[in-house]
């Protein structure tokens, strides 16, 4: 391969510029840069919106020092990527004073709640699990609701988790170290088509 070959599709500088430009013109598509490819999140209905809900008084109410961030972050080698999780899980300042695209440092969780859209399999099951491994966050959450299951991804090492644990809706599942939270998935059968 050659030097230009091996250029990213889109450098992250000229992807926050789109991003910007997008935001102010399309109301509700979200864009996210992963393996230097363009990519648009569609808005979250009413279901999604509940889960994201959810979670979040679980959180609180087992970690009150952590927030349920909406906090878009520098994913992948050398951060190149720019992904927006639905949720990141990290001490409430852990974002104070940074832009738009923080540095995940500090990010104990990442959550995605998979959308009706004929993109979130490659999204949200193959490239968001090896960017967040990428990056090192500890732990990704995947609630499927295409499957009806929960997908906790954890020991990041290189570009993948290498322990997974897949469980049904209603039942419980732990989010390890360093989150330590016990998920009861039942309520999740309410909010699926």
């Amino acid at each position: 391969m050659t030097a230009i070959s091996d250029r990213p599709q889109l450098l992250p500088e000229e992807f926050e510029e789109v991003a910007r430009v997008v935001a102010r013109a399309a109301e509700g598509v979200r864009l996210e840069l992963i393996d230097g490819k363009l990519r648009a999140k569609p808005a979250p209905d009413g279901d999604h919106g509940r889960i994201i809900q959810w979670l979040m008084r679980i959180c609180l109410q087992s970690r009150p020092e952590l927030w349920l961030h909406d906090q878009g972050l520098k994913v992948q080698g050398y951060r190149a990527g720019r992904a927006r999780p639905d949720g990141a899980l990290a001490a409430a300042d852990a974002f104070a004073g940074q832009g738009e695209w923080a540095d995940a440092d500090g990010v104990l969780t990442t959550v995605e709640v998979t959308s009706y859209d004929s993109d979130t399999d490659q999204r949200d099951r193959v490239e968001k699990p090896r960017a967040y491994a990428e990056t090192g966050i500890p732990v990704y959450l995947l609630i499927d609701r295409d499957a009806c299951q929960v997908t906790v991804h954890s020991r990041p090492v290189g570009s993948r988790y290498i322990q997974l644990s897949v469980v049904p809706f209603g039942t419980e599942v732990e989010l390890p170290a360093p989150v330590g939270i016990v998920l009861d998935t039942e309520p999740l059968k309410s909010w699926v088509r």
